[in-house]
C-alpha cells in the first residue's frame, strides 16, 4: 500500500510515477534498450503538497541537459483536484541518470540515435496549470 494511515501517498510514491513517464518518454522517443544501461546516480525531490488515495495524479517529465554519458530529467508531479482543493504541483525535481552498457562498470558515451531523439524532446519545465506540451511526456495515474 502506498498511502499511510492519513491517507497520504508515501513520497516514494512519486518515484514510481517519475519511472512511469520516463518509459513514456523513451516510447515516444524510439529509444530501446535504455534500461538496463542507465542507472540513476542523482535524485532530488521538493514535496510540496499530498498526494490522497484514489486522487488522480499526472506526471510531467522533461529532458533538461544530454551530456557525452549522462542525462538530466526535470520532473513534475500534480495532484488533480479532488474535494479537498484544486489541483495543486505535489512533487517537483530533477534526476540524473548515466550511461553504462551492460556487461560494463563504468560510464560510455551516449548512442548517438538517443541524443539525437533525446535533443528533439529537451526542453525546460515551466510550472502550467495544463501539464501537457511539446518535448514532455505525461502519465496520469
Amino acid at each position: 500500500m502506498d498511502t499511510d494511515a492519513a491517507g497520504h501517498h508515501h513520497n516514494t510514491a512519486v518515484v514510481r510515477y517519475v519511472e512511469a513517464a520516463e518509459a513514456e518518454l523513451m516510447r515516444a522517443c524510439g529509444v530501446t534498450g535504455y534500461f538496463g544501461a542507465a542507472p540513476r546516480v542523482r535524485y532530488e525531490a521538493d514535496f510540496t503538497a499530498p498526494l490522497w488515495f484514489g486522487q488522480e495524479v499526472t506526471t510531467v517529465l522533461a529532458v533538461e541537459r544530454v551530456g557525452t554519458s549522462s542525462v538530466t530529467f526535470r520532473f513534475e508531479v500534480w495532484g488533480e483536484p479532488t474535494d479537498r482543493g484544486p489541483r495543486q504541483l505535489a512533487a517537483s525535481g530533477r534526476y540524473v541518470a548515466v550511461h553504462v552498457p551492460r556487461g560494463r562498470r563504468e560510464s560510455a558515451p551516449w548512442p548517438e540515435e538517443w541524443v539525437t531523439a533525446w535533443r528533439e524532446f529537451a526542453t525546460h519545465l515551466t510550472p502550467a496549470p495544463e501539464p501537457v506540451t511539446s518535448g514532455r511526456a505525461t502519465v496520469r495515474s
